[in-house]
């Protein structure tokens, strides 16, 4: 069961941590215990978003780590299922309707894909060489590895690209009136190129971690109402004999959270206080119609954290001591999973850091 509509279940699937809204089943990020990482984000094209309820986009990031052991499989896996089942549904936990497609990037330890989509219909990059982001834009052009056997009839048969030039997909299906969020978004987007392009070829955790937390480019959102609910950064070794090392803030507004490293383990202990409450059939996105209530969803973590961001407000000296020492044991254990990727010390208890992370945060925040 996904979020609104039942999928055929397959017989084996991976280990995955999530990072997600806790209303619904997918993630809007995350890693599985093959070493594949995918993210997705909203987008709009020339095709409509369809009404009714499908696959979200999310549902799709999260069946396709559950299913793919390698960026590429992962990549076959989420357009199997976008060519079958379509994507639609309510996007966001509110009555007001808002639906959208998806564009998403997939990585593991040795490539690296943009896949972007219109309705069925997708596109998809391999990244060979440099940097590549994105950010509510349609970033594919003319370098396309894979497509929708029927993506160049349909935009011929349309009248959005005329057979005899050049294809470029986001030329022929970005939007001709695309909305206010999409077009604001273009700023955010050049502003990431940009920041990637100045470590282009030495882009660590801790430089990721910093763009992460960029607030002139738009990347770290705080207004007009809406804010960055939470971040990743992964490590993803080649070398197969080191573990891939996944940090998520778990928080919202990575500017004002701490990243905590996550390593798939044969036993890893559970970290309850940053899994939401769940409702059963009361949820509101259980019942029809959705959306009509609301519910408590915070998790222990995200309750110290907002405790800990009023501290910062109230009593600015006292808040800001504390992130400091948070800050610097961020520090110290990136230094140390440097040191343990590099083979100055061992890694073999690495398994619960994460939840020994959170554990602190919480203790600190209190």
């Amino acid at each position: 069961m996904c979020t609104y509509i039942q999928i055929p279940q397959v017989e084996k699937t991976y280990a995955v941590v999530l990072s997600k809204p806790a209303w619904l089943w997918g993630a809007e990020m995350g890693a599985n215990d093959q070493g594949v990482c995918i993210g997705n984000e909203a987008v709009w094209t020339r095709e409509p978003v369809v009404p009714g309820e499908a696959l979200l986009g999310m549902d799709l990031v999260r069946i396709g780590l559950e299913r793919g052991d390698s960026a590429w499989a992962a990549l076959t896996v989420i357009t199997g299922l976008l060519e079958q089942h379509g994507q639609g549904g309510q996007c966001k936990e509110d009555p007001e309707p808002f639906s959208y497609h998806n564009t998403f990037l997939l990585a593991d330890r040795n490539e690296a894909w943009v896949l972007e989509t219109a309705g069925r219909l997708w596109v998809a990059q391999k990244v060979s060489e440099g940097v590549k982001n994105i950010s509510n834009q349609l970033t594919i052009h003319t370098e396309i590895s894979a497509e929708h056997p029927e993506l160049r009839s349909v935009a011929k048969a349309q009248g959005w690209w005329d057979g005899l030039g050049e294809f470029n997909f986001s030329q022929v299906f970005s939007p001709e009136n695309p909305p206010v969020r999409m077009e604001l978004a273009k700023k955010r987007y050049k502003g990431g190129t940009e920041l990637l392009q100045q470590h282009d070829g030495s882009v660590t955790a801790a430089v990721m971690m910093s763009i992460l937390r960029d607030k002139p480019s738009g990347i770290c959102m705080d207004s007009g109402g809406f804010c960055t609910t939470g971040s990743m950064v992964s490590v993803l070794p080649r070398d197969t004999s080191l573990p891939c090392i996944h940090f998520f803030t778990a928080t919202p507004d990575p500017s004002r959270s701490i990243f905590k490293p996550f390593i798939f383990s044969d036993c890893p202990t559970p970290v309850l206080r940053v899994v939401s409450p769940q409702f059963g059939p009361d949820d509101p996105v259980r019942k029809q119609p959705r959306f009509q209530s609301r519910v408590d969803r915070r998790h222990d973590l995200y309750k110290a954290h907002q405790v800990a961001l009023n501290t910062m407000e109230t009593k600015p000296d006292e808040g800001l001591a504390v992130y400091d020492i948070l800050r610097d044991l961020e520090s110290q254990c990136l230094s140390e999973i440097s040191a343990m990727l590099g083979g100055e010390i061992p890694g073999d208890e690495l398994g619960d850091l994460f939840f020994d992370c959170v554990d602190t945060e919480i203790k600190f925040y209190q």
